[in-house]
C-alpha cells in the first residue's frame, strides 16, 4: 500500500491540470435487476490549453450494486474523437506530450487518460486516448487527430 500512497500526489496534480469532462448522454446496455444498469456514456472536454478543440469520449460503465456504489470496475473499453470547433490558438510553448483529460474506472488505480501530442511536420494535434491501471501498463488505446488549419 505505501506504493499507492506515493502515487495519490501524482494523481491530485494530474487531476488539477486536465480538463473536467461534461456528460453529453448515456446509453442502457444491459438492465441490472439489483443496482443501475450497464450503460455506455458520453462525455466532451475542451482541451485546456488549446482553444478550439474539443474531444468526446464514450465510456462503458458497470451496473449492478458495486457500479451503483462506485466499488465496480469499468471495462477498458472506450472510443475517443477530437475535432476542431473553432479557432486554434497553439500557446508558445506546447509540450511533447502532455495530459489533457483523466478520468478514474475503478477505485483503485484504473484510469482513462487521453494525452495531446503535436506532430510539427504535418502541424497537426494528436490525442491519444489509453485505459490503464498504474501498474499494469496501457492494454487499450484509441487515437484522434486535429490538423491545426484556419477556422473557416
Amino acid at each position: 500500500m505505501k506504493i499507492h500512497a506515493a502515487l495519490a500526489p501524482l494523481l491530485l496534480l494530474a487531476s488539477l491540470t486536465s480538463a473536467q469532462a461534461e456528460t453529453v448522454g448515456c446509453v442502457t446496455t444491459a438492465w441490472k435487476f439489483w443496482g443501475a444498469n450497464h450503460k455506455v456514456c458520453v462525455e466532451a472536454f475542451a482541451d485546456p490549453k488549446v482553444p478550439g478543440v474539443t474531444c468526446h469520449v464514450s465510456q462503458a460503465r458497470t451496473g449492478g450494486v458495486k457500479g451503483t456504489f462506485g466499488l465496480a470496475e469499468d471495462p477498458s473499453q472506450f472510443s475517443l474523437a477530437c475535432r476542431q470547433t473553432g479557432p486554434i490558438t497553439l500557446p508558445a510553448k506546447l509540450p511533447e506530450n502532455e495530459t489533457v483529460f483523466s478520468e478514474d474506472t475503478s477505485i483503485l488505480f484504473k484510469e482513462t487518460r487521453v494525452v495531446r501530442m503535436w506532430d510539427a511536420k504535418h502541424s497537426t494535434l494528436v490525442y491519444l486516448g489509453i485505459s490503464r491501471k498504474l501498474i499494469d501498463g496501457a492494454p487499450a488505446n484509441s487515437i484522434s487527430t486535429v490538423p491545426v488549419m484556419p477556422w473557416r
